[in-house]
């Protein structure tokens, strides 16, 4: 009868782990207005310290930019997640960007989802934050971004639903 058994699916998504090493800002705080207004949906950003953005949580791949620089997840309790890497980075037309999945790929915490090269995207003039925004943030009334801290890639908690 499964009493002690519970499966993956009856698990919800509780909390995001940080994708990325590095300080943790509140959405507000990015040089972006499409972004520090929220018109995409509550969030965070992150100033890396390293190279490689990894899945906050299990999902599914549901969209990679052509660009290489953003990729989109839907969680298991049908958040619908945007991580974006720099400002104005779609300008680099997918250069300084390796994309590590495939629309459609299912994820599980902490696997990665793709690389960039930090020195080159600042030495074209463009910041790296390393941004994760909840879409559909109206869905989630109990969602709570955590920033002001300095957060490790895979173990920091950086929303809870």
């Amino acid at each position: 009868m499964g009493f002690f058994r519970r499966t993956e699916k009856e698990q919800p998504v509780k909390e995001l782990k940080a994708m990325v090493s590095g300080r943790v800002l509140p959405l507000t705080e990015v040089a972006d207005p499409v972004f520090s207004s929220k018109s995409l949906g509550d969030g965070i950003a992150i100033r890396p310290c390293e190279e490689v953005v990894t899945a906050p949580a299990d999902g599914e791949i549901s969209v990679v930019a052509e660009t290489k620089h953003a990729v989109g997840m839907v969680l298991k309790n049908g958040a619908e997640l945007l991580l974006h890497i720099g400002l104005d980075t779609v300008s680099l037309e997918g250069k300084g960007f390796q994309m590590l999945v495939k629309q459609g790929k299912k994820v599980k915490q902490g696997d990665p989802l793709l690389r960039f090269d930090k020195a080159w995207i600042e030495a074209q003039g463009h910041a790296t934050d390393c941004i994760l925004v909840v879409t559909n943030t109206e869905e989630f009334p109990d969602l709570q971004m955590i920033s002001g801290m300095e957060a490790v890639q895979k173990e920091t908690v950086i929303c809870t639903f």
